[in-house]
């Protein structure tokens, strides 16, 4: 009966983890758009630490003060943007695409400055870690740019 037990909860365990995996690409582009939103609250809320945690170990941005890679050097050459009581620009999520597989996505909006103004687009490669969160593994701001409308 112990035996029976612990295949049944085997079983449940491997379908439990089933559906995460099969995930429609709706689903895991609203989860990715959320990951987003929430990383972007990290900057209005001052929040370097929270910041921090959206940040893949491999990651590179790309930025004015050249190229940034991994966690450590993204998050230091990150923190003085959170210094002071206003953040200097905003973004959110307008369109965001994530690969059949299920493993990478791509999230692109507008970069705002303090006063709501679009300053920049940003570019955004997020990759899903083996315990199904999304983190950043590419970042690339650029100039306000045409992009597609929003479906």
């Amino acid at each position: 009966m112990k035996n029976m037990s612990l295949l049944v909860l085997a079983l449940i365990a491997v379908l439990a983890a089933g559906s995460v995996e099969c995930a429609t690409n709706e689903e895991l582009a609203l989860k990715v758009r959320e990951a987003e939103s929430a990383f972007a609250k990290t900057m209005a809320a001052r929040d370097h630490g929270a910041f921090e945690s959206y940040i893949a170990d491999e990651a590179i941005f790309f930025g004015k003060q050249g190229i940034l890679r991994g966690r450590a050097a993204v998050v230091a050459g990150w923190k003085p943007l959170f210094e002071g009581a206003k953040a200097p620009f905003s973004w959110e999520p307008e369109r965001v695409e994530v690969l059949d597989s299920g493993m990478l996505a791509f999230s692109t909006g507008p970069v705002r400055d303090p006063e709501g103004r679009q300053i920049g687009t940003f570019n955004s490669v997020w990759r899903r870690e083996a315990d199904g969160r999304w983190k950043i593994v590419f970042d690339k701001g650029c100039p306000p740019c045409d992009s597609v409308p929003k479906p």
